[in-house]
């Protein structure tokens, strides 16, 4: 016994009952926007807390070449030479007698500057830090100074 063939109209009627309506639809928007406005701003604080713990990771990590730097030859780099003297054996100032290469390059901090350092530092020895995401001393939350004094 032959199966029926259905007809295009019995198709048509079936295929327009199986979609989505408008309303639906637009239900289904207003849910994703709620959630997107719930969820966006947990996420855009998380990225400020991030690039602050990279930060103070450089900072530790330039800390401790630094004391590398200074077991190998006695002092900090001078002011002048800088953090630069990590990558780049120093040719003005005080020539370290035991200089070998302490970093690969030098990072930037998160913000893309570059890291601060004073010799003789403000509140130590020698001072590293990044300015924050203003890029300018001081400020508070995500623009506050990050430093090897914290």
């Amino acid at each position: 016994m032959p199966l029926p063939t259905p007809s295009p109209t019995r198709f048509l009627r079936r295929a327009a009952r199986s979609g989505f309506t408008l309303i639906e639809l637009l239900v289904v928007l207003v849910i994703i926007g709620v959630l997107a406005a719930l969820i966006v701003p947990n996420l855009l604080d998380r990225t400020d807390d991030a690039r602050a713990t990279a930060a103070r990771t450089d900072v530790n990590n330039l800390m401790q070449a630094l004391k590398l730097y200074k077991l190998d030859n006695q002092r900090f780099p001078s002011g002048e030479q800088g953090l630069g003297a990590l990558v780049q054996k120093p040719s003005t100032g005080a020539v370290p007698p035991n200089w070998r290469p302490y970093l690969e390059k030098l990072p930037n901090d998160p913000w893309n500057q570059p890291y601060q350092y004073l010799n003789p530092g403000v509140k130590g020895d020698i001072d590293v830090f990044s300015f924050g995401a203003d890029g300018q001393a001081g400020g508070e939350g995500k623009n506050a100074d990050i430093g090897s004094w914290q």
